[in-house]
């Protein structure tokens, strides 16, 4: 089986998960406990947390809250940010944010939505204009799940700040940590990472945000991670989140240059008689976005999956909506017989060059033979 579908989900690190095995049966007590084995779990927690942390922020200045999943610091961060006014977001968000922020229009926040560049990137000229002195929040993807898109979230969240200082920003990081080189800025207040996207395990994210910042939590309970996320930790995943982050770190240069020659390779070998490019050149190169033209993404999903392919039509996270086109593509431009064409090719730090050319050996194969079909 050759996996392109990394920016829905990584295959778990088995060094890491070996590490981590000793938190699932040995030291699986609750962290809040007050005996021997319950604190010393707590030191390993905070271990984590300031390891994870110190890859991409400055520990004096920003804290990490450890949750389930990306969206799950999505979330937190839109409804614990965007109380008031309005919020301003971009029309290429992950479904976490563009459903969280939604649901803030159904408790009378409004929300305004800036236009997409033709490679998913945000027409940064647009969010500004929709800011006002009310904006209470925004939210800038760092790199689209779907189009592999990278924006400048630090020059953005620097325009948005001497646009209104008092206006929070937020950035969901999770196809951008472990992957981009990259440091958290003082203007960034809100930044969400996720565990499974880098070899961790499912079920373990946290959100980052500046220490001075308050805001309130989704979740409430025991009062865990500082009152901000109450229940039990995941110490399991919170340790193998830590392990996965800490080994994609020391090497997330060369992975990236790597990635960047497969990535180059891929579009070389793909038939541009049969595929549309759709990333733009300055993409992650961990995704390659592009469209066949009059068929079916799934089809071809399906198709080639029959010879050992994986990969993906878009974020598996949307896969679930009702709507037949991705609102994420057809904000970039796409024509609807292209946009029904969409495939996402998603690499790792795994995968090979031999990989690379047989999947566009078998994606050229599938298309030809399916456009022959409907000839």
């Amino acid at each position: 089986m050759i996996y392109l579908d990394n920016a829905a989900t990584t295959k778990p690190d088995e060094e890491c998960l070996k590490l981590a095995e000793k938190y699932l049966y040995g030291d699986f007590f609750n962290p809040s406990a007050l005996y021997t084995g319950g604190y010393n779990l707590q030191r390993e927690i905070k271990s984590a947390r300031d390891n994870i942390l110190s890859l991409i922020a400055d520990k004096e200045n920003f804290e990490l809250i450890f949750t389930s999943c990306g969206t799950e610091a999505d979330n937190t961060a839109v409804f614990g940010a965007g109380r008031r006014g309005n919020v301003v977001t971009t029309s290429g968000e992950h479904s976490a944010i563009y459903s969280a922020v939604n649901e803030l229009k159904q408790r009378g926040i409004e929300v305004r939505f800036a236009n997409l560049n033709a490679d998913g990137s945000v027409n940064v000229e647009h969010l500004l204009s929709l800011m006002d002195e009310k904006t209470s929040l925004v939210s800038v993807i760092h790199v689209s799940n779907e189009t592999g898109a990278i924006n400048d979230i630090v020059s953005i969240s620097k325009a948005v700040k001497a646009k209104n200082k008092f206006t929070l920003f937020h950035s969901d990081g999770v196809q951008a940590f472990g992957k981009i080189p990259f440091k958290l800025t003082k203007d960034i207040d809100l930044y969400s990472i996720s565990a499974h996207k880098i070899g961790g395990i499912k079920g373990c994210g946290a959100l980052i945000k500046r220490k001075s910042l308050i805001i309130k939590p989704l979740i409430y309970g025991g009062g865990q991670e500082k009152g901000l996320r109450s229940g039990t930790e995941n110490v399991f995943g919170i340790k193998d989140f830590e392990f996965a982050a800490v080994k994609k770190y020391s090497k997330i240069k060369e992975d990236y240059k790597s990635a960047k020659v497969l990535h180059r390779l891929l579009w070389e070998r793909l038939d541009k008689t049969l595929f549309q490019r759709i990333s733009g050149e300055d993409c992650s190169p961990y995704i390659l976005c592009i469209g066949a033209d009059g068929l079916r993404g799934e089809t071809i999903l399906h198709e080639a999956d029959d010879k050992g392919l994986v990969i993906g039509t878009g974020s598996a996270c949307s896969s679930n909506e009702k709507n037949r086109y991705s609102r994420t593509i057809l904000a970039c431009g796409v024509c609807g017989s292209l946009a029904d064409g969409i495939l996402r090719l998603s690499l790792s730090s795994e995968t090979t060059k031999d990989e690379i050319v047989q999947a566009a050996k078998i994606l050229n194969e599938v298309v030809a033979n399916r456009k022959k079909i409907m000839a």
